[in-house]
């Protein structure tokens, strides 16, 4: 049934599932079928050409097919992997490294190199050396949810 189909609708088969294969990527995006369906869509545009000639047999079409679309999506992985980092908010889901640089008051002692802090409606933990409750102190890095503070000067 499903070959006498793809018989029937020639070239347009590989469109129609290029079609499918995209409707597929807007309801579950991974970013992953838009490259399949685009292989889909080119074998398509080949085959309006080709369909009728004897080197475009069904062998042919699927091994390219399938090699369009291991190359979409590699170069695909690869325009993803390099833009990824150009955003508007780089600290995004990264809290910790968004406080690095920010100044605080000492809530609470920093005795045997543990302390704790109030910014903004968040305690943190810190470390660093022993300093009393009310010393303005820099966020110098962060490790998980533990600040490592240094003092400001007096």
């Amino acid at each position: 049934m499903i070959a006498r189909l793809v018989t029937d609708l020639g070239p347009w088969s590989w469109w129609i599932l290029g079609a499918i294969l995209l409707a597929a990527e807007l309801l579950a995006p991974g970013v992953f079928l838009i490259w399949i369906g685009a292989a889909a869509l080119v074998i398509g545009a080949i085959s309006l050409a080709l369909w009728d000639t004897a080197v475009w047999s069904w062998h042919v079409q699927l091994l390219l097919f399938a090699v369009i679309s291991v190359a979409f999506a590699l170069l695909g992985r690869r325009y993803y992997h390099k833009n990824r980092n150009s955003t508007d908010e780089p600290f995004l889901n990264q809290r910790e490294a968004s406080l690095i640089g920010r100044t605080a008051t000492l809530q609470e002692p920093i005795t045997e190199g543990r302390g704790r802090i109030r910014l903004d409606d968040t305690w943190w933990s810190v470390q660093g050396e022993d300093l009393p409750a009310g010393t303005r102190v820099r966020i110098a890095s962060a490790h998980g949810r533990t600040l490592t503070v240094e003092n400001m000067g007096s």
